[in-house]
């Protein structure tokens, strides 16, 4: 597997990425990747599926959005809107790219909003040919809340209603910290250490105000009627992203679509134990559906259909 940094623009900003490829000459076939909830371009944890996807013909262009890693932009704010920009944009820049096969572009991307946003992605941008969505938000709302006991969520709303008073009076917004008062932490994942490589590299305090786009941020509503192929993988009794989350993105989609469910792990832990037979699923989704549109398209009708009984 080759590797380089490259940018483009996103706005005003220059996103930066890592463009990984094949040994052998392309042009390839190309699968562009944003990271999860507050994770980085060149996280070890991906390396695997980068790995992967390459040595199977593939080329992987994984993103800093805009305000994390190398790139610019304000730090450290998760907005599903800007980064659903970024992905778009990342798919502009790889039709831009000669060794690049013309409209044969995918989307792969894991955990939360990671997850969500390649629905989006499929959803707004139909250059993306097939895509997978590992362990996906569905609902931002309904997310944010299913960590916090009840009293904890009414709480944390009268908390976030205050905060837009006094945003709308002052201009500024509380601080927070965005693992434990944005998204919460689970055991698992402060014991686990994954991504420890690069949480270093994260802002610790964001402004409260980041939460409003979470509370709208809804895939499931891009998944329905959904034609782009689409691979969702999921955990069971998934403790972070809800394993209802990703069965929902499932079952709205209207299109081609598969359905993987780890069982006996959890959601960090399965990223290892089951990927020897995950990964296998996924590169095998992008060789059967990762394909350019041919010039010329067919559609015939098959006229009368006469009905016949088994069994005559």
């Amino acid at each position: 597997m080759k590797s380089e940094t490259v940018e483009y623009f996103s706005g005003p900003d220059r996103v930066r990425a890592l463009w990984r490829t094949p040994d052998a000459p392309g042009p390839h076939r190309a699968v562009i990747q944003g990271p999860g909830w507050y994770g980085l371009k060149d996280a070890k944890a991906y390396d695997r599926y980068h790995e992967a996807f390459t040595a199977a013909g593939f080329a992987v262009l994984s993103i800093d959005y805009r305000g994390f890693g190398e790139s610019e932009g304000e730090r450290g704010i998760v907005n599903p809107a800007h980064q659903l920009d970024d992905l778009m944009n990342g798919v502009s820049y790889l039709t831009t790219r000669d060794d690049v096969v013309p409209g044969a572009i995918g989307a792969y991307a894991t955990g939360g909003t990671g997850g969500g946003n390649v629905v989006l992605l499929a959803a707004a941008d139909p250059r993306v040919r097939a895509v997978i969505s590992q362990v996906p938000v569905a609902d931002g709302r309904d997310w944010l809340h299913r960590m916090r006991t009840e009293w904890e969520w009414i709480a944390y709303l009268r908390a976030l209603e205050e905060d837009r008073r006094t945003r709308v009076l002052t201009g500024e917004s509380k601080m927070i910290h965005p693992r434990d008062e944005v998204m919460v932490q689970t055991p698992e994942r402060r014991a686990s250490g994954f991504k420890k490589d690069v949480d270093g590299k994260n802002p610790t305090t964001v402004p409260f105000a980041m939460v409003e786009p979470l509370l709208r941020y809804r895939p499931v509503d891009a998944a329905r009627g959904l034609t782009t192929p689409l691979l969702v993988v999921a955990v069971e009794d998934d403790a972070t992203t809800p394993t209802d989350h990703a069965e929902a993105i499932y079952e709205a989609a209207a299109g081609p679509k598969k359905y993987l469910l780890q069982r006996n792990s959890s959601h960090y832990a399965a990223y290892a134990q089951h990927a020897d037979a995950v990964i296998p699923q996924m590169t095998d989704w992008f060789e059967r559906h990762l394909r350019p549109l041919g010039d010329v398209t067919v559609l015939e009708d098959p006229g009368p259909r006469t009905a016949t009984t088994l069994g005559e």
